[in-house]
């Protein structure tokens, strides 16, 4: 139990997906962010586990090197699934365009928790990197809202105060990297 608190943690403060793999940054406006955010969350937490019992099924049968050609029509299965499933429980949520997000930070979620040990592991990292994926997008949301908001100089403006503040960002959570096992 403590191995899968320890790995929730890292998942969600220290090893934090969307800082890692920030393929989301032009999506960080906040009506996209209500939809991307959950349907990320949902995709990473079916993503990692699903992966972890397609690496194991592949050991026993001694074809791991096919791990990847399969992985990724089951990602595109349960990115449409996460989508579906976010459509109808919120139908009011702009979903266009959200399918190639989740793909790639779904992939990134996958590839991590293939190498994992044991199953209670990858439900962590499928529960806490989907928990700090949604909580990063919702933070870089409302942060981007304050800089609009501020007298930027004009070189500043744009991509470069987008990438001065992830920076700030990653750093910030950086210091929570003595608190988890990933």
């Amino acid at each position: 139990m403590i191995d899968f608190l320890f790995a929730l943690i890292g998942a969600a403060l220290v090893s934090n997906l969307i800082l890692g793999l920030p393929l989301a940054a032009d999506a960080l406006r906040s009506a996209r962010v209500q939809a991307l955010g959950p349907a990320g969350a949902l995709l990473i937490l079916l993503a990692a586990p699903s992966a972890w019992l397609l690496q194991q099924a592949l050991q026993t049968v001694d074809l791991t090197y096919l791990s990847l050609l399969i992985s990724l029509p089951l990602l595109a299965a349960l990115s449409w699934l996460s989508l579906t499933l976010l459509a109808r429980l919120r139908p009011a949520l702009p979903l266009d365009g959200l399918w190639p997000l989740l793909l790639g930070n779904g992939l990134g979620a996958m590839l991590l928790a293939r190498s994992l040990e044991n199953f209670s592991a990858t439900l962590a990292l499928g529960i806490g990197g989907g928990l700090g994926f949604w909580m990063v997008l919702q933070l870089m949301s409302d942060l981007l809202e304050r800089i609009e908001q501020c007298d930027v100089p004009a070189a500043f403006r744009g991509t470069p105060i987008l990438l001065i503040a992830a920076g700030l960002m990653s750093l910030a959570f950086l210091g929570f990297s003595g608190m988890g096992a990933a």
